[in-house]
């Protein structure tokens, strides 16, 4: 009867100090106003998941810790998965039956070492903690050495707790009182425990920073943060406005997914002085593990930062050949990103584009020669590398062989094996054996590798894996056979080929199941999140797993110096100015796009058409801005030629219009402008009745290749075009400069269009 009553006791004793629900998520506490020196600690422990409070609120701060209590917290911290598995034989303490609502934390407590009981088999569950005892469960739970502060506390010599309470002291992690006591027999408050092992867990964490001891450094990381640090979500709206400033939205995704990383957009900068500081601010608010800040800087048609260099794309450097010029290209892009506060940068782009019907890549790659792709790859990567910054190559294992997006859709890649040896698979090996860091995954399934099928959740058809959720692929070709060892880095998770075929739990899931170490863009990031929480909870995937890739993104991390934060922001804006868009950068733009000019066709096989003095000269182009911005540049580099220019458009339903304007012209500018787009598709019969008209009139004109070079597959009896692999400006004014005689065009085409 009286171990019933006992029990009973214990279990409302238990319901009214210590929480009105469980620590599985962080609480708000509104009545720590007078504990505001203890608020920091305990709203940290909270966040763990550690410390919980009454409901409602409540935290009590003031109110006694009991040994049931703070065995439960430390049982929480270091023990959470081993709380929801049944508990392996039973305790001895006479005063902690089975039907105490604590019996499975002071179990597991006792069986790990961290408490013991007294002289009799008791536990006193309910009793009060005291300073010594404290300083002895935690010197028990961390595996603390002495330090070199001073704890010569009169009051502790010959107790039985000295050794643990010097530990703690001589490290700084608590306190005397001012007559040079430790009063080792007082008793602790619910706020003075949280400080205390928050002070400890942050001095282990820091500890394993300094001495980048990785792996002590996720045995203190949560769950939470260890699924965290593999999510790099994009940065939303938050009331309906655009993110370009760390508000309290941003801080609460932040925290409550303990992200990792985050990928920054056109949309997210304003100017380079607002993100320095926007990048500067959210290293700030991150805590003692940095954020990977990311970015896709390709140049050419892919380029986020204004003001920046303006590179005039892969392609562009493929047609020079030049791997001085690709690695300069990679050094200045990386000393601009570093200097705005981005460690990687998703380029360069390691496909090869041998399909002209590629929708996606086109330009963005550097040719259709497995070769060239390699040696201006490994350059590109090379430069990034020497300025700090990380080189994420994409997209494994080759998105360059296909007529579908996989932002809108599935491609499937159907070469054979020895196929994707030769080709596809050639830049990615040969940059893994020359050190690159990180791989972003393809959303295209490659059935030669895996051809596993499931169920697509859009339609009910039967959908091949794609590579990003391929094991096969991911762990037994790039991990296996390859031999990589750096980070796996999924493509955008809000892409279709991904989000309408397998849903976000299951795709989040499957993707880290087959090696991917770091999830871009989820759709949901909560969601992602707390999957993946889930999934190592119930064992779905297994600790190492995660550990493995944890550990990959902290000695990355640490390698690029994420670690020291030394500058200030006000140092950081006063670099800019020197480094961004620098004349020794904007000589490399020059040079690339210069060289990069190619003759597409000629009727001496040597030069274009050129451009005389006195000649009219109407220019063509799809959209308005184009046409001005070549007239522009032309009106530049041709001010002693005395031209007449006109601007006229081309495209559906203009060629009448566009006939009349060239009907008086001396010369004519033909731009046309294909990508993001099936080329054999493209409104090519247009450009041919323009063509032909001007033909049999023996008229002098260029067609101006802007996009994807691959106009002489599907134009006929072309007498005079030049390619310049982009509509940016370096590339065009590159272009007329050949036009007017001020250059030549010393390019050679990266891509076949036999």
């Amino acid at each position: 009867m009286q171990l019933k009553m006992m029990a009973i006791f214990g279990a409302v004793l238990g319901s009214m100090l210590i929480w009105a629900g469980s620590a599985d998520a962080e609480e708000r506490f509104t009545d720590l106003q007078h504990s505001k020196w203890a608020e920091d600690g305990i709203e940290y422990m909270a966040e763990r998941g550690t410390v919980a409070g009454y409901g409602n609120g409540i935290f009590k701060p003031q109110g006694l810790v009991t040994r049931a209590q703070a065995v439960t917290f430390m049982v929480r911290e270091l023990y959470p998965q081993e709380l929801e598995k049944p508990v392996e034989g039973t305790t001895t303490y006479s005063d902690v039956p089975t039907t105490h609502p604590f019996y499975r934390e002071i179990a597991l407590a006792s069986k790990n070492g961290l408490a013991s009981g007294f002289p009799g088999g008791s536990f006193r569950p309910d009793a009060p903690l005291s300073r010594a005892e404290t300083a002895a469960f935690l010197t028990r739970a961390y595996s603390l050495l002495e330090g070199k502060q001073p704890a010569n506390w009169s009051d502790t010599k010959q107790h039985w707790a000295e050794a643990p309470i010097l530990i703690l002291s001589s490290n700084g992690l608590v306190g005397g009182y001012s007559d040079g006591t430790y009063r080792p027999n007082q008793t602790v408050t619910r706020a003075e425990y949280a400080v205390f092992m928050s002070r400890v867990i942050r001095f282990e964490r820091e500890a394993a920073i300094r001495t980048q001891d990785w792996d002590k450094l996720i045995s203190y990381m949560t769950v939470s943060e260890q699924v965290g640090q593999m999510l790099m979500a994009d940065i939303r709206q938050w009331n309906g406005k655009v993110t370009t400033t760390v508000h309290e939205g941003l801080k609460r995704s932040i925290h409550d997914q303990d992200l990792g990383g985050l990928i920054l957009f056109d949309k997210n900068i304003v100017d380079i002085s607002q993100l320095t500081t926007f990048t500067h601010d959210m290293q700030r608010e991150a805590g003692d593990i940095p954020l990977f800040l990311s970015i896709d800087q390709e140049g050419g048609v892919v380029k986020r930062i204004p003001g920046g260099t303006n590179l005039p794309g892969q392609m562009a450097l493929g047609a020079t050949g030049d791997t001085a010029l690709a690695e300069a290209a990679g050094q200045l892009t990386g000393e601009e990103l570093k200097a705005l506060g981005i460690q990687i940068n998703f380029a360069p782009v390691l496909d090869i584009n041998s399909n002209p019907d590629n929708p996606i890549i086109g330009i963005r790659s550097f040719g259709s020669d497995a070769d060239l792709v390699t040696r201006l790859g490994l350059a590109t990567i090379k430069g990034l590398q020497q300025s700090g910054v990380i080189a994420a190559v994409k997209h494994f294992p080759g998105h360059g062989d296909t007529t579908v997006d996989s932002h809108l859709g599935m491609p499937v890649l159907t070469h054979n094996r020895a196929r994707l040896d030769a080709v596809e698979l050639k830049p990615f090996r040969d940059a893994i054996e020359n050190g690159v860091e990180m791989i972003m995954t393809a959303h295209i399934a490659f059935p030669a590798i895996d051809n596993e099928h499931v169920t697509s959740l859009k339609d009910g058809k039967s959908v091949p894996i794609p590579a990003t959720l391929s094991k096969k692929v991911l762990t037994g070709l790039l991990r296996g056979e390859l031999g990589y060892e750096g980070l796996i880095i999924s493509d955008a998770f809000t892409m279709n080929a991904i989000a309408e075929h397998f849903g976000e739990n299951k795709a989040v899931e499957r993707a880290v199941s087959a090696g991917v170490d770091i999830i871009l863009m989820p759709k949901d990031p909560a969601v992602a999140h707390q999957t993946l929480v889930n999934a190592v909870k119930s064992g779905k995937i297994p600790d190492k797993t995660i550990h493995a890739s944890v550990k990959r993104i902290l000695e990355l991390k640490a390698k690029y110096g994420l670690f020291e934060r030394s500058q200030t922001l006000a140092q950081k804006l006063t670099e800019l100015n020197g480094i961004i868009g620098s004349k020794q950068h904007r000589a490399v733009e020059q040079e690339i796009a210069e060289r990069a000019v190619t003759v597409l066709a000629s009727r001496e096989g040597v030069l274009p058409d050129q451009i005389q003095q006195g000649d009219r000269v109407v220019i063509l182009a799809a959209e308005q801005e184009q046409a001005k911005q070549l007239e522009k540049q032309l009106k530049q580099a041709a001010s002693n030629l005395s031209l007449k220019t006109e601007i006229s458009l081309i495209g559906q339903g203009k060629t009448n219009e566009a006939l009349q304007a060239i009907g008086q012209a001396d010369y004519v500018i033909l731009a046309s402008y294909q990508f993001r787009n099936v080329a054999s598709e493209f409104g090519w019969s247009d450009y041919q009745t323009l063509i032909d008209t001007m033909n049999r009139r023996n008229q002098r004109y260029s067609l101006l290749s802007l996009g994807n070079p691959y106009e002489m597959i599907y134009l006929q009896n072309v007498r005079s075009g030049l390619a310049v692999y982009g509509k940016q400006e370096p590339n065009t004014t590159a272009g007329i400069k050949v036009l007017v005689g001020q250059r030549k065009a010393e390019g050679k085409l990266p891509v076949r269009t036999d």
